[in-house]
């Protein structure tokens, strides 16, 4: 049965921490760890601003996230330097098995659309620059329902805009928060466990899936 497969884009199809490598002149041998903060607080930030009903978009979250960070590790950056830096984010490359992955889901007959906390026109870009695409039916963002996952509203309306029935639409994270919020709204979800050592949270809601990579939850998918 062809499938509905929405998949998220900051550490699914691409990888946030690759901003590591435009932080090395400014912070040096800690820029890894700099780029592990920002991702980690713009996402808290979209969280915060959903359970408060105080919306901006994933943009706002990400530059304010900067802020922060620039802060934390006593950091200037003009407001020139800091548009330019977060430019960077439309530049993130594709983990390697993501065109091959997706190509593979394709060719079976399933709908692949990116699902992302990003406003539409940025994710577009950013899938367009990363060769990712053309192998892609859509781009659905929360941004429609100014909220952000893991409302439950946001996970209907990937079903709604898809116009699938729940037992046929997956959500694909490498997220265990965003995978945890799918299953309890109803949809099947696939864990891409991209980091062995990362740990699911053990909250009692398992991913129908766990896989490691985008090739091998097509083959996983196929044998289903």
């Amino acid at each position: 049965m062809n499938k509905v497969i929405g998949f998220d884009v900051y550490g699914t199809l691409v990888d946030p921490l690759e901003m590591g490598q435009h932080l090395q002149q400014l912070i040096g041998d800690k820029a890894l760890e700099f780029a592990q903060l920002w991702h980690d607080k713009k996402v808290e930030y979209a969280f915060r601003r959903g359970l408060m009903q105080q919306y901006a978009d994933f943009a706002v979250c990400t530059q304010q996230a900067l802020q922060y960070c620039l802060t934390v590790y006593n950091l200037t950056l003009t407001a020139s330097a800091q548009q330019q830096l977060l430019a960077k984010f439309s530049q993130l490359s594709a983990f390697g098995d993501v065109i091959v992955g997706l190509a593979l889901l394709r060719n079976q007959g399933h709908t692949l659309v990116a699902f992302s906390n990003g406003p539409e026109i940025a994710v577009r870009n950013l899938m367009h620059n990363a060769g990712v695409l053309p192998q892609l039916h859509d781009v659905i963002s929360v941004d429609d329902l100014q909220t952000f996952k893991p409302n439950p509203a946001v996970y209907h309306y990937l079903i709604n805009r898809t116009q699938t029935d729940p037992t046929h639409c997956w959500m694909v994270s490498s997220n265990p928060w965003d995978v945890i919020g799918a299953k309890a709204a109803g949809l099947n979800t696939a864990w891409i466990q991209r980091d062995s050592k990362k740990v699911f949270d053990p909250w009692g809601i398992e991913p129908d899936l766990t896989v490691s990579n985008l090739i091998e939850l097509s083959e996983q998918l196929e044998a289903r």
